[in-house]
């Protein structure tokens, strides 16, 4: 959430951020709650101000034996109209609350202005795309041919969209898991094992709600709903907290299974095992002060690229264009996998800053010693790494011409063999 200062003070700048993100969101309505508050507010203080004076007058009548039943009935209206004013605040915050989550956060000045996807900026690549000496098949092929992904039993058993994992593929998306989260916390993440499910809450302080609903599965019988990315829990582990700004930064990964409704998603992303309803993913989460974040934010797109370079797998880095941030990112890295039956590039995580707008929203602050003023701290968090699409770019760059595919070597500690057959 942005700071309400912003809408008061530099309307224009919320206004340039939405053109830049192709959003045609109106502030106008915002602003005229938030005018219509403060004026409300300054009212109440003049009328507060003429009750104490009043007040002021009531012994020195009695003193004088004068009749004080007309100034206490104009004390019983003012505080009726008080009552009223208070109440009519109260209705406003929360409108101008609702409104103001639904304001995307303000693009960083250094993200390429763009309508789309097309137009992000390539940072680097690593690593070179494997040329076949056979025609190369894709993941969906290669995993029913092993006989390691069943995607008839999966849509059987719950729907379109969902896959039964078997024997050595089952293997493979554990083995992912295990290496992601080993790597992770060898370099100074603490691991969080979160729920699955969390509350309205949880799900408006990371940016989910109220926009993205109808993206979200919700239990309807308790109002619960399924994370849609661990970053949604391990973020609000520290929701109305006050921390330590000598412990910044704080870093986590986590392994979760994911839900997502994917609503209005089609084509050939919905094949295989690259956009589901359930999937599986290690997120980095971290907390830090406002000065480091940008710094902080190389760092954790980095710690995601090295899990590519340990499994040997060709990717490249794009920073994303203002029209194809995410709500609530101030900049955002992707890091996409080279997949040879797209021949493309395919991401495989998203890595950003959210500045103070995830924090603004939990209410997540730190204090540098007990005796200083709380501000909010810089939340960041990255897919390190999305695992379902881990397993299918492994799937197709290690494949073989008979069918097998070889297991990259920081796996084969996990897996116990060095092969698929």
């Amino acid at each position: 959430m942005l700071d309400i200062k912003i809408l008061r003070n530099d309307p224009d700048r919320i206004r340039e951020a939405l053109k830049k993100r192709c959003n045609d969101l109106d502030i106008t309505p915002a602003i005229d709650l938030d005018k219509q508050r403060r004026e409300i507010l300054t009212e109440v203080e003049k009328k507060k101000a003429t009750q104490n004076e009043i007040s002021k007058k009531i012994p020195t009548m009695k003193k004088n034996g004068e009749d004080t039943s007309s100034i206490f009935k104009e004390m019983k209206e003012l505080s009726n109209e008080i009552k009223a004013d208070d109440d009519k605040v109260r209705e406003i915050d929360a409108q101008l609350r609702d409104f103001m989550l639904r304001i995307p956060n303000i693009p960083s000045d250094d993200c390429p202005v763009g309508k789309d996807d097309t137009e992000n900026r390539e940072m680097r690549k690593n690593g070179t795309p494997r040329e076949f000496s056979f025609e190369p098949k894709a993941h969906w092929d290669i995993g029913t041919n092993l006989d390691i992904l069943d995607f008839e039993r999966g849509t059987k058993i719950a729907g379109t969209r969902f896959t039964v994992y078997k024997g050595l593929g089952a293997r493979l998306e554990r083995a992912v898991i295990q290496y992601f989260l080993n790597t992770h916390t060898s370099r100074g993440y603490t691991e969080i094992f979160p729920p699955y499910m969390v509350n309205r809450e949880s799900m408006t302080g990371t940016g989910q709600l109220p926009k993205f609903e109808e993206d979200a599965f919700k239990v309807v019988n308790n109002g619960f709903f399924l994370i849609p990315t661990a970053e949604v829990p391990v973020t609000n582990l520290h929701r109305d907290e006050i921390l330590d700004g000598s412990k910044l930064p704080i870093k986590y990964c986590a392994y979760s299974a994911c839900f997502r409704a994917e609503a209005g998603s089609a084509g050939r992303d919905t094949r295989g095992i690259i956009r589901q309803h359930q999937f599986n993913k290690v997120e980095m989460v971290k907390f830090v002060k406002p000065q480091d974040s940008y710094n902080e934010l190389e760092l954790l797109t980095n710690d995601a690229e090295i899990l590519l370079q340990g499994l040997g797998l060709p990717y490249r880095v794009v920073c994303l264009s203002t029209g194809d941030l995410g709500f609530s990112s101030a900049k955002t890295y992707d890091v996409e996998v080279w997949m040879p039956s797209y021949n493309r590039y395919v991401e495989i995580s998203s890595c950003s800053n959210f500045e103070d707008y995830q924090a603004r929203r939990a209410n997540i602050r730190y204090k540098e010693t007990p005796k200083d003023k709380a501000q909010f701290v810089h939340t960041l968090n990255g897919s390190g790494l999305a695992v379902g699409r881990t397993v299918a770019a492994i799937l197709e760059n290690y494949q073989n011409e008979d069918g097998t595919v070889t297991v990259p070597e920081v796996l084969v500690k996990y897996m116990d063999t060095d092969i698929i057959r």
